[in-house]
């Protein structure tokens, strides 16, 4: 009887995990609320999206395939005409930044190829076109007098800039997540201010990442996306979204 019971309980658990391994993930979804939402884009720079940019040669595949440049203009545009406020997210390396004692992989890379290099942190000397730059076609969105800039992430995640500081400074708690690039600062920058308990919706073809010999970090970004964003939107959708707002 005692075997019989245990037996029993074994298939019992097997079907279980069957049933939780096939199961479909919820979408919890995020609303979208004037004055509580905020549109983010990390690293809207030449470097990861312009063709003469440093990373272009393993990024642009996956950028033109998701028609990433325009998706993102699109999200800035809507954003901008429904007066959702605009934050971005940016990567510089100053002089000093290259005196670290050690590095990750794509750090060193990141170093060694002089991406989003500047002259100094207070002056813009050689910054207008350069691959730190924001690509040509936002300049209209990001410049606009409007658009918040945070201080520089460094590695990949807001641990190191005033992102998360200058949200909730202006009541913001849910966050319209784009950028590149998909499996290094954008998801760095989900999964911080989803443990800062911010709502996110990551867009999903807004982002675009690189394709090595490795793996392919766009659809390696996407699982996670799914996993641990509240819900991920194409552009498509999280335009319609925005349009909703008036």
């Amino acid at each position: 009887m005692k075997a019989r019971i245990t037996i029993t309980a074994i298939i019992l658990a097997i079907i279980g995990f069957a049933n939780i391994a096939s199961a479909q993930l919820p979408d919890p979804g995020v609303t979208i609320v004037e004055g509580r939402t905020a549109l983010l884009i990390t690293d809207p720079q030449n470097d990861f999206l312009s063709p003469k940019g440093a990373t272009w040669g393993v990024v642009g595949k996956s950028v033109t395939e998701n028609n990433t440049v325009e998706n993102i203009d699109s999200l800035f545009a809507a954003a901008k005409a429904n007066d959702i406020p605009v934050f971005v997210s940016p990567h510089y390396y100053y002089p000093t930044d290259h005196g670290w004692a050690f590095e990750g992989a794509l750090e060193a890379l990141m170093h060694h190829i002089g991406m989003f290099d500047r002259k100094g942190a207070l002056t813009t000397e050689g910054f207008e076109g350069s691959g730190a730059d924001w690509l040509e076609q936002y300049k209209k969105y990001i410049n606009d007098g409007a658009t918040v800039v945070s201080n520089p992430h460094k590695v990949y995640g807001p641990e190191t800039n005033d992102l998360v500081l200058q949200l909730r400074k202006r009541g913001i708690d849910k966050v319209i997540l784009g950028g590149m690039s998909a499996n290094l600062c954008t998801e760095s920058h989900m999964r911080e201010l989803m443990e800062q308990g911010f709502e996110v919706a990551v867009v999903s073809d807004a982002t675009a990442a690189a394709i090595v010999e490795e793996g392919n970090g766009y659809e390696s970004a996407l699982v996670n996306f799914r996993f641990i964003a509240n819900t991920v939107w194409t552009t498509k959708e999280a335009v319609q979204k925005i349009n909703e707002v008036k």
